[in-house]
């Protein structure tokens, strides 16, 4: 059985890996070729926490058997502390055999950014040059890193957080990555939106994080961040003006309180999703329809996007001989 830890992942996996993979996984989850029952989610009151079980069988060329375990609790933030801790193990799965256990914290920025990746070069504008993120926490740099590796013609971007601190680092590690062009902080988004292209949400926020009359035509937005029906990151005069998409219909529907809470004030019906991740990577939906249309891609995250990038990763992992190998 292989330990492989964050580093591990990292090497194994980069973010180009990752949108491929992840975007092979969701066209298989779209052809029936996955088994993803609704994840199941253990809350903490006494720290506002959730941790989620998420098991799945993903079919296709590398198939794969596994349960991803991922804990978010926001208050560690003020302990300096990861606000979300995962694990994902794998199975055989021609036998059911343990063969590896990853760092999930990690491998979920990373997966989840990959799907971001694969929405921004489905539904974004070409010619996108401004990029805005909402949130400076831990999934903010991958959520830039997949757009970026999609849309390379970003030369600008803006980071909008509630404390400098934060999106000072933020800042540093996108230059750490390579990045050279314009970065600029924000607190309130009023000017960042009028210049907006492509929006990424990834914040814990109940409430949505703008006006809705800010967002300007043309513009594509991924939503990672709100994950309960009390949460909500998008206004929903928003999601009823935009073309939808989300990673699985049944799961949007139960867990996406930007769509719930729409639906809820009578903007929205069930057939106001346009279509899943899948369907656009599949081809079997069309994507955006003209330059003004706004786009969204709202996301709660599918235990097939963990088991499509831990498979590669144990892939190549062997290859390379990262990881530790220990007998049960």
């Amino acid at each position: 059985m292989r330990f492989l830890s964050a580093a591990d992942v990292a090497q194994a996996a980069p973010m180009a890996s990752a949108i491929e993979a992840v975007a092979q996984a969701f066209s298989l989850l779209a052809r029936g070729e996955a088994d993803i029952p609704l994840r199941t989610a253990i809350t903490t009151p006494a720290y506002a926490a959730t941790t989620f079980f998420m098991p799945g069988r993903l079919g296709g060329e590398l198939p794969a058997l596994g349960l991803k375990t991922v804990s978010v609790f926001p208050q560690n933030m003020y302990r300096a502390e990861p606000t979300i801790y995962a694990l994902v193990t794998l199975f055989d799965p021609t036998s059911g055999r343990p063969v590896a256990v990853l760092d999930g914290t990690y491998l979920t920025a990373l997966r989840t950014g990959a799907a971001s990746g694969v929405a921004t070069r489905l539904l974004a504008r070409p010619e996108a040059r401004t990029l805005v993120i909402f949130g400076a926490g831990a999934q903010a740099l991958s959520q830039v890193v997949a757009v970026l590796a999609v849309r390379p013609t970003i030369d600008n971007i803006w980071i909008v957080n509630r404390t400098r601190d934060r999106a000072t680092l933020l800042v540093a590690r996108l230059r750490g990555e390579g990045f050279r062009g314009d970065l600029r902080i924000a607190t309130d988004p009023t000017l960042p939106l009028a210049e907006a292209d492509i929006i990424c949400t990834a914040t814990s926020s109940p409430t949505p994080l703008f006006a809705a009359d800010l967002v300007r035509p043309g513009t594509h937005i991924n939503a990672i961040g709100a994950y309960r029906p009390d949460m909500a990151e998008i206004p929903p005069a928003v999601v009823a003006r935009s073309r939808v998409f989300v990673d699985q219909r049944h799961a949007a529907w139960a867990e996406a309180g930007d769509l719930i809470q729409a639906r809820a004030a009578g903007l929205i019906a069930e057939h106001h999703i346009a279509g899943e991740l899948g369907e656009l990577v599949n081809g079997t939906v069309s994507g955006r329809t003209s330059a003004d249309e706004i786009t969204l891609f709202k996301s709660v995250g599918n235990a097939v996007q963990d088991l499509a990038v831990a498979a590669l990763v144990l892939q190549r992992a062997t290859e390379l001989g990262l990881g530790i190998e220990v007998t049960l």
